[in-house]
């Protein structure tokens, strides 16, 4: 994909191929990674038809383990759509991985320094306006609700929907945490299990338009696109969702990284 421009305004090229946006390294990885998420999960899709076949849309989900942007990209791909993240930018500074996730077009951003979600928006905005489809977790790290159910997330989402008018469509997946749970490095590969991802109709960001700038009204935003994702989730866990949402802000707990080592330090 060509960057042209600075790294404060980058310009991507339009979506090719199908699914819309897979390049050669996203088809070998395809073929690569797939049949093995099926050696050890069975997938389970709703609401498929909820998922543009084409133009920027940005899809969010809730986030509960290190496999999720696996399960999630597959869920994407094989519903026509090849999908880019603003990934932990430690990842692309690994061996054989960071080559991959450059050459399938994933972008690197430094998480937890000052200022880092001003470095990712440029880049999520030039994505949707070539196009594309762009993933996001807008909790921006896994959950620390103790259930895994979604937390109160950061407001970049809501920021961003607003000033792009994308459509949002809110995701939920359940599954993956028996495969790998929060921050384990030993997954279960037998028996399968089954991995739930649904698909719901866009959200209405329009309240919010031109108030990216006001902070109360992207907290406000922001929760509207988390309780449309808890729905969903609730619907696929066929259990009701607590009524106290777990706030970070207000916990000792660190907002990214393994908070689980950390305590045991």
């Amino acid at each position: 994909m060509a960057n042209q421009g600075s790294d404060l305004n980058p310009v991507y090229s339009p979506p090719r191929g199908r699914p819309l946006g897979a390049n050669a390294t996203w088809k070998v990885g395809a073929a690569l990674l797939i049949p093995l998420l099926k050696l050890i999960s069975k997938p389970r899709w709703l609401g498929t038809s909820n998922i543009p076949k084409s133009g920027p849309m940005i899809a969010i989900s809730n986030h509960i383990s290190y496999v999720d942007p696996l399960i999630f990209a597959h869920f994407l791909y094989g519903n026509g759509r090849a999908v880019r993240f603003l990934g932990k930018a430690s990842l692309f500074r690994l061996p054989i991985v960071g080559w991959v996730l450059r050459g399938a077009e994933q972008v690197p951003v430094e998480r937890e320094i000052k200022g880092a979600a001003a470095v990712a928006l440029p880049h999520a905005i030039a994505f949707l306006n070539a196009g594309h489809c762009l993933g996001v977790y807008p909790e921006g790290t896994l959950t620390r609700d103790q259930d895994h159910w979604p937390m109160v997330a950061k407001t970049g989402l809501a920021r961003l929907a607003v000033m792009t008018r994308a459509p949002v469509i809110p995701c939920a997946q359940w599954g993956a945490v028996e495969i790998l749970a929060p921050y384990s490095k030993r997954p279960k590969l037998w028996p399968r299990t089954t991995v739930t991802v649904i698909a719901g109709a866009p959200l209405d960001f329009s309240p919010w338009y031109g108030k990216e700038d006001d902070h109360d009204a992207m907290i406000e935003a922001t929760a509207y696109a988390m309780a449309a994702i808890t729905k969903l989730l609730a619907e696929i866990r066929g259990e009701a969702a607590p009524t106290t949402i777990f706030d970070p802000r207000h916990s000792d707990l660190p907002r990214t990284g393994n908070y689980k080592k950390r305590k045991n330090k």
